[in-house]
């Protein structure tokens, strides 16, 4: 039986996962498992680059990764075309251009639903994202089941900008998935 939501309710569970680098399959394993757990709930919050693993650092950098994520998010997207959760997955998409970006992907109802991309990336300490990662434009909003959606990755949530963006764009709530 699957949970319906009512406009006054939305049912998320954060999925707080260990994820290995490069084990997509594994990685995926997981949520899906953490999924089959939750059948009642609205959404399933992974975090920042559950998908690749976190830190991926150069491994991103192989194009086969970046071509296997989106396999995989494929196969993720499909398995909620049961009418249970749908699941906010962090991974990493490759453009037409060449360009790479670490993503927060929403599946629901058997597709990608919405993509956004980080827009701050971090380029100190154990953080290179800007050797690795292209920025993304300033998120829209994505509206889910009645409720608009902020989804500010990691570094975006830190900062004004964004979440100003996302908040003057009608966002009722912000969802910020974080890998450190």
């Amino acid at each position: 039986m699957t949970h319906t939501p009512t406009p006054e309710t939305l049912t998320i569970v954060i999925a707080q996962l260990n994820q290995s680098v490069g084990d997509l399959a594994a990685n995926a394993g997981q949520m899906l498992e953490v999924r089959a757990r939750h059948p009642d709930a609205d959404l399933i919050v992974c975090p920042e680059l559950q998908l690749v693993g976190y830190p991926p650092e150069d491994l991103v950098l192989k194009p086969a990764l970046a071509a296997r994520a989106a396999e995989e998010l494929a196969r993720l997207a499909a398995a909620t075309g049961d009418g249970g959760p749908a699941m906010l997955v962090g991974s990493v998409e490759r453009d037409a251009d060449g360009k790479l970006y670490n993503i927060v992907a929403l599946l629901g109802d058997g597709r990608v639903h919405a993509v956004r991309r980080k827009h701050d990336l971090p380029n100190y300490g154990t953080f290179d994202e800007k050797r690795v990662f292209a920025a993304g434009p300033m998120p829209d909003v994505v509206e889910w089941r009645g409720v608009k959606l902020g989804l500010p990755i990691c570094e975006d949530g830190w900062y004004p900008p964004v979440c100003a963006h996302l908040a003057a764009q009608g966002a009722e709530i912000l969802i910020s998935v974080n890998g450190s």
